[in-house]
């Protein structure tokens, strides 16, 4: 079934006149392009030339948004009892071992990410698949299996993301919101695709960037130059 949008979404996919736009011109462009009165999200998705199925092609890591994402982000860590009241305090909205793993085994699944200290992986066997399947496991490659807790929690809590390929070779990740203006909105995109590019497996031939568009909630994809990134990014 063909999608049908609306009559906003329309307005606004007819005044993306250019197939392809440079960083800034793209960004302007994304006020202008949001069909919506709240304060949109806006989102990168980006084509990578890899190979998902092989392991030493797993694109994922993390970067720290200059200007956060103007969201606030449900932290919980799995920790030490002695190490509980430190991670509540760095901001975490649960923190423990066994009565965690237990909520969660109930149905507690109210977070947005997943912190453990390397002692607590054995007892998260009994959670992994609950955990796994909603991209919520912590994993070291993310940065989400730490020896440095109260850190970790703090640095997500200010704009710490985490980006990775999914199945179809495209990372999807959101980096602000248009009340942050153009300037953070550049600021926090080209910080996110230098951690991409920094992260480009050696076992990658060809165009490991294929495609960018960037859009907001509900607004129309705008396909940005790749060489403009990559001369911003100098």
């Amino acid at each position: 079934m063909v999608k049908k949008h609306g009559k906003k979404y329309l307005a606004a996919k007819a005044m993306v006149t250019k197939e392809i736009y440079d960083v800034k011109e793209a960004i302007e462009m994304l006020k202008k392009t949001s069909p919506v009165k709240f304060d949109a999200s806006v989102e990168v998705h980006a084509k990578m030339g890899i190979d998902p199925k092989k392991s030493d092609q797993n694109v994922r890591s993390t970067v720290s948004l200059p200007h956060g994402t103007g969201k606030t982000v449900r932290v919980i860590a799995f920790v030490t009892e002695d190490k509980a009241k430190e991670a509540k305090a760095a901001g975490a909205i649960e923190a423990g071992n066994e009565e965690l793993i237990e909520k969660i085994l109930k149905g507690f699944l109210d977070f947005d990410v997943a912190v453990a200290s390397p002692d607590m992986m054995k007892s998260l066997g009994k959670v992994a698949k609950i955990l796994g399947q909603k991209g919520l496991m912590p994993n070291p490659k993310a940065g989400t299996v730490t020896t440095e807790i109260t850190k970790t929690i703090e640095q997500i809590k200010k704009g710490q993301v985490e980006f990775r390929v999914d199945k179809f070779s495209v990372i999807h990740n959101m980096f602000g919101k248009l009340s942050f203006g153009e300037k953070a909105l550049e600021e926090n995109f080209l910080a996110l695709m230098k951690s991409i590019m920094d992260v480009k497996p050696a076992s990658v031939k060809g165009t490991y960037l294929q495609k960018v568009s960037l859009a907001t909630t509900m607004g129309p994809g705008l396909t940005v130059s790749i060489p403009s990134i990559m001369e911003a990014l100098k």
